[in-house]
């Protein structure tokens, strides 16, 4: 049961903006993160040998046919790592593209975290909904990420 009841437009707006800000709080917050942080080998980040190199996504959803079609989130906060190619194919270029696809997942995986706060003020059926577009919105982004890494790690390696 939500706290407060609010006309159906209403509670669409507050969502609308809710979302906005907490994509681009967190955006703000992980872009604020040294490169450092992204360079170093770290568990969170690790791809393992069950998705071999990135090609488990290949494989199961095809993800060479529609990455391109995503936005890069750089278009809105007008800075940032456009991921929409290499930058360059020296080993430190590959490396940096690879920092940067650590720093773009773990923006997107915190971005599924404020989804359970959506039932605060939405009927349950709608919180559920909030909930499934956290993870519809985000999960590709994160499986890009993932499915680009692992072919640099493969290369790099």
């Amino acid at each position: 049961m939500p706290i407060v009841s609010l006309p159906v437009m209403w509670i669409i707006f507050i969502d609308v903006i809710a979302w906005t800000f907490f994509h681009l709080f967190i955006s703000a917050v992980c872009m604020r993160l040294p490169l450092e942080f992204f360079l170093k080998d770290r568990l969170l980040f690790q791809i393992f040998s069950w998705e071999k190199s990135g090609e488990l996504w290949q494989r199961l959803i095809r993800v060479k046919t529609w990455k391109g079609s995503l936005i890069d989130g750089t278009i809105f906060l007008k800075k940032g790592y456009s991921k929409k190619g290499l930058h360059g194919t020296r080993l430190d270029d590959l490396k940096i593209f690879a920092a940067e696809t650590k720093r773009a997942e773990l923006t997107h995986w915190l971005s599924i975290l404020p989804a359970p706060l959506f039932f605060l003020w939405n009927p349950l059926w709608a919180g559920w909904v909030m909930i499934l577009y956290a993870f519809v919105f985000n999960l590709p982004i994160i499986v890009v990420q993932r499915y680009n890494r692992g072919r640099i790690d493969a290369i790099t390696s």
